[in-house]
C-alpha cells in the first residue's frame, strides 16, 4: 500500500466521510462527470478569438495541445491528492487539509462565483445563443434562466435521477461530437492548416497573445478536476477518482484537438477570425446552411449536459463548507433523496443573477484567472503532502512524479501573468471577491469544526 493510500485510509477515519456521504456513484458517473464538466462553451467559441489574435493555424492547434497537457498534469496531481483525501469538496477540501482552513475557505467561497455559478451562467447564455441559431427568435435571457431553473429543480428532486439524466445527455454529446469530427474530416480542406507567411509558428507560440489565449483554453479545459468534488460519493475512491480524472481528461483532450482540426480546416483563417459561434460557422462551410443550424442544435444539447454536471459538482463544495462551519450548516441540508437542496438553490440564484447582470466575455477572464490561482495552490500542495509523508513507507516518490505538477505550475503562472498585464481589472475583481470571502471567514470561523490543518492531523495519526 502506498503512502497516499495509507493517508487516505486515515483521512476517511478522521473525517467520517462515509457517515456524511453515501458512496452512490460508480466509475461511469465519475468519468462522465469529468467529460461533461469539461466539454462546454469554450471549445465552441475560443478558437475564433485565438485566430484573430494569433494568425497562425499550426500555433493555435499547438495551443490546444498545450492546454490539454496542462489539464492532464493537473489531473495526475489531483488524482494523487484525492487518494489521500477521498471526500467531497475539491479544492476547498484539499486546500483545507494541506494549508489550513482559511485558504480552503477562500477557495470554497470563490467557487460560489468563479468556480461554478459563473461557468453555469456562461454555458446557459451560450445555450440560449446556439438554440437561437437553430430555431430563431429565441429570447436569450428567459431561455438561459429557464435552463438553470429546470436543471436545478431536477437535481434538487433526486441525486440519482440527476446523475442518470446527466449520463444520458453526456453519452449523447460524445456521440454527436465524434460524428461531427469524422464527417468533418471527410469534407475538410487540409490546405487551410498549412502555415502562412503572416506569422511564424515559433514567434506565435511564445507571443503574449498566445499566453492570453491559453487562459481561454484553460477555461475550456476546466472541469478536469470534477471527480474530486464528489470523491466522497464515489465507490472505491482510491481507484475510481484517479481513473475518472485521468481518463476523462485524456478523452476530452483528444476530442478538443479533433474538433479544432475540423474547425480550422473548414475555411480560411480570415473567415474564422473573431467568430464567437465558430462551430456554427465551420459546419455551415463544410456541409451547408442546414448543417450549420444542426450543429448549433448539437452544441445546445451538449451545453445542457455541461450545466447539469456543474449543478452536481458545485453544491458538494458548498455542502462541505456547511459541515465544517456550523454557522453555515444550512448548506449541508439534503432532501430525502440525498440531494443538497439548499446548496443547489443558492448556486442557481447566483448563476441567474450573473446571467442578468454580466456580459459573456467579462466572465471568461475572471473565471480563468481565479480558477488558475487556486489550482496552482492545490498542485503546489502535493509537494507539501509528500514531504509530510516521508518515512511512513519504504522508498519514496520518483523524480518523474514531480514533472506534471511543476509543468502545470509553470504554464498556468505564465498564462496568469500575461492576462493580468493585458487586463489589470481582472486582478482587481479577483482580489475584491477574495477580500469579501476573507471577511466572511472571520465571521464564521469562531465555531469552526476545523481545529488545524494537515500538520497536526498527520502527527496525531502517528501516535
Amino acid at each position: 500500500m502506498s503512502a497516499f493510500e495509507i493517508e487516505g485510509a486515515s483521512r476517511a477515519a478522521e473525517t467520517g466521510g462515509d457517515d456524511r456521504w453515501s458512496r452512490r456513484f460508480g466509475l461511469t458517473t465519475g468519468l462522465l462527470l469529468v467529460v461533461a464538466n469539461m466539454i462546454g462553451t469554450g471549445v465552441f467559441t475560443t478558437t475564433g478569438f485565438l485566430v484573430r489574435d494569433v494568425p497562425s493555424v499550426p500555433a493555435v492547434l499547438i495551443a490546444w495541445g498545450i492546454g490539454g497537457v496542462v489539464a492532464l498534469c493537473g489531473a495526475l496531481t489531483y488524482a494523487e491528492l484525492a487518494r489521500a483525501y477521498p471526500n467531497n469538496g475539491g479544492e476547498y477540501h484539499l486546500l483545507t487539509k494541506i494549508y489550513g482552513p482559511s485558504l480552503g475557505f477562500l477557495s470554497g467561497c470563490s467557487a460560489f462565483i468563479a468556480g461554478f455559478s459563473a461557468p453555469i451562467a456562461v454555458s446557459s447564455m451560450a445555450f440560449a445563443k446556439y438554440l437561437g441559431d437553430t430555431v430563431g427568435g429565441v429570447p436569450a435571457l428567459p431561455v438561459a434562466t429557464g435552463l438553470v431553473i429546470v436543471l436545478a429543480l431536477l437535481q434538487m428532486k433526486s441525486a440519482m435521477i440527476g446523475a442518470r439524466f446527466q449520463n444520458v445527455f453526456t453519452f449523447g454529446k460524445l456521440a454527436l461530437i465524434v460524428g461531427f469530427i469524422v464527417a468533418g474530416c471527410l469534407f475538410a480542406d487540409w490546405s487551410y492548416l498549412t502555415p502562412t507567411a503572416r506569422l511564424s509558428v515559433g514567434t506565435a507560440i511564445v507571443s503574449p497573445e498566445l499566453a492570453v489565449g491559453l487562459v481561454y483554453i484553460s477555461f475550456t479545459y476546466s472541469g478536469w478536476n470534477a471527480a474530486a468534488y464528489v470523491a466522497g460519493e464515489l465507490q472505491n475512491p482510491n481507484r475510481t477518482v484517479p481513473l475518472a480524472l485521468v481518463g476523462g481528461t485524456l478523452t476530452v483532450m483528444l476530442l478538443y484537438v479533433g474538433l479544432n482540426v475540423v474547425f480550422l480546416a473548414s475555411a480560411p483563417i480570415e473567415r474564422l477570425a473573431g467568430q464567437v459561434d465558430i462551430g456554427h460557422v465551420a459546419a455551415e462551410n463544410l456541409f451547408g446552411r442546414a448543417a450549420g443550424s444542426g450543429m448549433s442544435l448539437i452544441i445546445a444539447v451538449g451545453l445542457v449536459s455541461t450545466v447539469g454536471a456543474m449543478m452536481i459538482a458545485g453544491p458538494r463544495v458548498y455542502e462541505a463548507i456547511g459541515w465544517d462551519y456550523p454557522k453555515l450548516a444550512v448548506l449541508r441540508k439534503r432532501s430525502a433523496d440525498g440531494s443538497p437542496v439548499v446548496a443547489i438553490l443558492i448556486q442557481a440564484v447566483i448563476a441567474i443573477g450573473l446571467i442578468a447582470s454580466m456580459k459573456f466575455e467579462e466572465l471568461l477572464r475572471f473565471i480563468g484567472v481565479t480558477l488558475s490561482i487556486f489550482s496552482i495552490l492545490t498542485v503546489i500542495g502535493v509537494f507539501v503532502v509528500r514531504r509530510r509523508l516521508v518515512g511512513r513507507t519504504a522508498g519514496g516518490f520518483a523524480v518523474w512524479k514531480s514533472i506534471p505538477p511543476l509543468l502545470f505550475i509553470a504554464l498556468e503562472s505564465w498564462m496568469i501573468w500575461h492576462t493580468v498585464r493585458s487586463d489589470p481589472m481582472v486582478l482587481v475583481v479577483t482580489v475584491a471577491v477574495l477580500a469579501a470571502a476573507l471577511g466572511l471567514y472571520f465571521v464564521v470561523r469562531g465555531d469552526s469544526n476545523l481545529v488545524s490543518g494537515i500538520c497536526d492531523q498527520a502527527d496525531s495519526t502517528d501516535e
